[in-house]
Parts: structure tokens; C-alpha cells; sequence
């Protein structure tokens, strides 16, 4: 409930720049490595919609109404494979592949803390590495229920 009425508060070029983000973050976390402006800059002036680096942080920061140029949300959705009305509609909804994707996301961001766990505590017995692997899933299946 809270986070609804943060997001009903928000202006529409913030909500813009949130949903910019977490498509840079399923881009970087299809092991491409993150995504650079030129690359962005370079796929829009492909499509006829030149894309500044001032507009471009506009964009990603929620700080301009010249973030919210139609084509250019257009053609940024068609970039990043998701539906148009994601960047174009302002409500909140959030696509279906495009929240398929967020649990990959998180997932292979949990394996991570899991791995950066195993490799940095190698020294600890397998009876106490068990049990810390225990409290993660406990808490990662709390996080899912209560979402």
C-alpha cells in the first residue's frame, strides 16, 4: 500500500525514469555488460529520433519534461524489446515479460550474494555454511510472500 501511494505521488517523468532504469538493469543482466549512451544514442538516431546526452540523463533522473517526447519513449521501447505502452502509458503496470524478466533479475542477483558468500566465508565449516544458506532462502521466501 505504501508503495502505491509513493508511486501515485510521483511525477510522471520520475515514474518514467524508474521504469528506464529497470530496463537498463534487465539489459546489463542479460550478461551484455551495461548499456552505454552511445549505444542508446546510436540505436534513436537510427530509428529518426536523435537522443542527446543531456536529454539522456534527463531521461534516466526524472528531472525534465523533455524526457517525455512520444516518439522517442516509442522507439526506446521497441530498442529494449517490450511493449510501447510500457514507456508511453503512465500508469504503473508492468508488462508481463518485462516482470517474467525482474525475477530472472533477481534471482541471478541472489545466486550472486550466494556465490560471493560461498567464496568469501571457504573458511567456515560446511555446517555453518548450510545454515547461512538457510537464513537466505528463509528470507528471500518472506520477501516473495509478502509481495
Amino acid at each position: 500500500m505504501a508503495d502505491e501511494a509513493v508511486e501515485r505521488s510521483e511525477s510522471p517523468q520520475a515514474r518514467l525514469a524508474r521504469k528506464i532504469t529497470l530496463l537498463l538493469d534487465l539489459y546489463e543482466s542479460r550478461g551484455t555488460g551495461p548499456l552505454s549512451y552511445r549505444e542508446v544514442s546510436e540505436a534513436m538516431s537510427q530509428q529518426g529520433t536523435p537522443l542527446s546526452r543531456s536529454r539522456w540523463a534527463y531521461m534516466r533522473s526524472g528531472d525534465s519534461s523533455l524526457a517525455m517526447d512520444q516518439d522517442l519513449l516509442q522507439n526506446l521501447a521497441a530498442f529494449f524489446g517490450v511493449d510501447r505502452r510500457y514507456l508511453l502509458d503512465d500508469s504503473t503496470e508492468i508488462p508481463e515479460l518485462v516482470e517474467a524478466q525482474l525475477n530472472l533479475l533477481r534471482s541471478m542477483r541472489e545466486a550472486r550474494v550466494k556465490n560471493f558468500a560461498a567464496r568469501q566465508l571457504q573458511d567456515l565449516s560446511p555446517e555453518t555454511l548450510a545454515r547461512l544458506r538457510e537464513v537466505i532462502d528463509e528470507h528471500v521466501r518472506s520477501e516473495d510472500e509478502g509481495s
